[in-house]
């Protein structure tokens, strides 16, 4: 029996981490300088892309992205509306408005047939959202976009290492994101990536990233750099500083094997399920790879007697944390207010959120761990069945 709290996530942070840090600190370097190119470097190989921006947050990945593709006020942006908050506040952080559009009830990710039924004569950009890990459709996604002339940015905060088909995630889009927050497959605590193919792009990003200086401002404080600059664009405090890309090198090294251990996770989880009625387990990827950044259970409600708040409290009382990804945004009071929103504007992601919790899951965790979320979760609903 679990005896203290089993959080719904640990970061695994190691040894190679704090050494890292400690020797980042030593160099008299803490903010954006040669750790973070490097970290750019080492994430662009590994993704398999041209060009990798390293920024403050997931967020600013999603807010350069759109800014470098052009996006206006009075534009519309197609946003998934179960999701994050950021996904959608970038897009009103440009003036544009964000158009929200429902999910797949079986995969949670953004539905195809509903993207083409939201495209207007405004719409210019899609950010499709990589739900839990598991890759959105992006072949037909890929099609609607160029038949209507649309950017598409991909939210791929949970993706890390996903891929679509033989596409690793990060080189499919015009711009995809990923974010290092200290719950995702690899974290530097607070950090991101854009990537792209695009050179213009890239440096747009890395220019707005950095109050809109010219190019290479860190490198003021160098041997090879220059008191001076120029400002080109009103831009934006996102830099990633040297102390955070030294975690993040590290974690790069161990993204596979932290992969390794979610997919372990993930398919013990499903196996403890598979007989079990009144739970549905995730979606795999039919045609990829699934990152395994979240593992998100939906409850049939008309098979049980409690609800998922319900189910989420008698968790509580066997020491388990879980949580839920995510609010649909069409449910906040923001959105219900200023767009006038209503929970069935938007069905099946309205419907989902009643039923989905996500479980534990991270590389730290032990296999005895495992099991007794599983022995709860059976427990529970043996003794809530209709």
């Amino acid at each position: 029996m679990q005896t203290s709290f089993l959080p719904f996530h640990i970061p695994d942070i190691g040894e190679d981490e704090i050494q890292a840090v400690v020797e980042t600190l030593r160099s008299g370097w803490l903010t954006t300088g040669p750790k973070v190119r490097q970290f750019e470097e080492d994430f662009a190989r590994y993704i398999g892309c041209r060009h990798a921006v390293a920024l403050n947050s997931g967020t600013a990945a999603l807010h350069l992205a759109l800014e470098a593709v052009g996006i206006k006020a009075g534009d519309e942006v197609l946003v998934p509306t179960l999701t994050f908050a950021a996904t959608a506040a970038v897009v009103l952080h440009l003036q544009a408005k964000p158009r929200l559009v429902d999910c797949r009830p079986e995969t949670l990710n953004l539905d195809p047939d509903q993207i083409e039924r939201a495209i207007t004569a405004k719409t210019r950009a899609i950010i499709p959202v990589h739900i839990s890990g598991l890759p959105c459709e992006m072949g037909r996604i890929l099609e609607i976009a160029k038949a209507h002339n649309l950017r598409v940015i991909e939210d791929a905060a949970h993706a890390l290492p996903a891929r679509f088909q033989e596409q690793r995630v990060g080189t499919i889009g015009d711009i995809t994101c990923f974010s290092f927050y200290a719950t995702k497959t690899i974290t530097t605590g607070e950090g991101g990536m854009a990537t792209t193919e695009n050179p213009e792009w890239a440096e747009r990003m890395r220019i707005m990233g950095l109050h809109g200086i010219s190019k290479d401002a860190w490198k003021r404080y160098t041997a090879e750099g220059s008191w001076y600059y120029e400002i080109l664009s009103p831009g934006y405090k996102y830099n990633l500083t040297d102390l955070a890309a030294a975690i993040g090198i590290q974690q790069l090294k161990k993204c596979d094997q932290f992969w390794q251990a979610r997919r372990r996770i993930a398919a013990l989880y499903t196996e403890g399920f598979q007989d079990m009625p009144e739970i549905t387990t995730p979606a795999l990827a039919r045609e990829g790879q699934h990152a395994w950044h979240l593992y998100i259970l939906q409850l049939n409600l008309e098979r049980l007697r409690i609800s998922r708040n319900e189910f989420v409290e008698l968790l509580k009382q066997y020491q388990i944390g879980t949580s839920v990804h995510f609010i649909p945004l069409h449910l906040h009071p923001y959105y219900r207010e200023t767009f006038g929103y209503r929970p069935q504007d938007l069905p099946q992601a309205s419907a989902a959120f009643e039923r989905i919790v996500s479980l534990p899951l991270y590389p730290k965790m032990t296999e005895a761990q495992v099991q007794h979320v599983i022995s709860a979760v059976r427990e529970i609903v043996r003794q809530n069945r209709r």
